[in-house]
């Protein structure tokens, strides 16, 4: 039965009131990245404005913060790969061999907030001298992005049919060769799906970098905090490095948006 007339235009216009709350900080952050702090503080320029690059200029040559993208991008990508390495096989053996009790741990790891382990790793890692390098963030990230892993591809190693592995088995492969051969392959999409997700994740992290990092290691959401100062905010340098952190993610999840669901669709559907 097609909708009525009437539910239509109440469809259109929620949808529409939804969006728009959901964009409207969005768009009000990159107009401001455009504006002198003078004009950001007066209301009569909200819309119409003469707009300026002077923000962008002073983040990315002032603030050296092509060296805090680097800085985020490594981490990241180190995080993610990491994740993977350790994550895949974890999943796999949790999901093949029924380790329920292991796939708890990993359930209570994801569960647990960060900020409770924040004092005994700096605790810990600044014994070991290791505070303030790329090493322990990409340990820390890794505390998210790890159960991420293991957590979706969980699910998407139990939606494969084993009996693929068991003739694989009998063909003369071993468990290491048929995960490797047969169930890798077939995980792609999973496999994207939460290496994305991880990636997205350890870039947006704030609260482990800014507790253990230095000024060399500084990741990009913490270097957003250079533009606050005690007695005044640049709130153009601000929203201009605001920008920085946000556009880049947003790229990457509008392009990629179809793999994510598909991975996570398929997960649920197959076998």
């Amino acid at each position: 039965m097609k909708p009525r007339p009437a539910y239509r235009v109440f469809r259109v216009v929620a949808l529409t009131v939804v969006v728009l709350t959901l964009i409207a900080p969005l768009i009000w952050m990159i107009a401001a990245s455009f504006k002198t702090n003078v004009d950001i503080y007066d209301p009569g320029k909200a819309l119409v404005f003469s707009p300026t690059l002077a923000n962008y200029a002073k983040v990315l040559q002032q603030a050296n913060y092509v060296e805090f993208i680097l800085n985020s991008l490594w981490v990241a990508f180190a995080a993610t790969v990491a994740s993977l390495i350790l994550g895949l096989p974890a999943a796999y053996s949790m999901s093949r061999f029924n380790m329920r009790k292991s796939a708890l741990v990993v359930l209570m790891a994801r569960v647990i907030p960060g900020v409770s382990l924040l004092v005994p790793w700096f605790y810990v890692f600044s014994n070991l001298k290791m505070v303030g390098g790329f090493g322990v963030l990409i340990i820390s990230h890794m505390f998210v992005s790890l159960p991420l892993v293991v957590y979706i591809m969980m699910g998407y190693f139990d939606s494969l049919p084993a009996e693929l592995e068991e003739a694989a088995l009998v063909d003369g492969l071993t468990h290491i060769g048929a995960f490797r051969r047969i169930t890798l392959p077939l995980s792609m999409p999973g496999i994207a799906t939460a290496g994305i997700l991880s990636f997205i994740f350890s870039w947006n992290n704030f609260m482990f970098a800014l507790v253990l990092s230095d000024a060399g290691t500084k990741t990009l959401p913490v270097a957003i905090f250079d533009f606050v100062g005690y007695a005044s905010i640049d709130w153009g340098g601000l929203m201009a490095a605001t920008t920085v952190v946000t556009l880049p993610i947003m790229v990457i999840a509008l392009f990629v948006q179809k793999y994510v669901v598909s991975g996570l669709t398929a997960g649920a559907t197959k076998g």
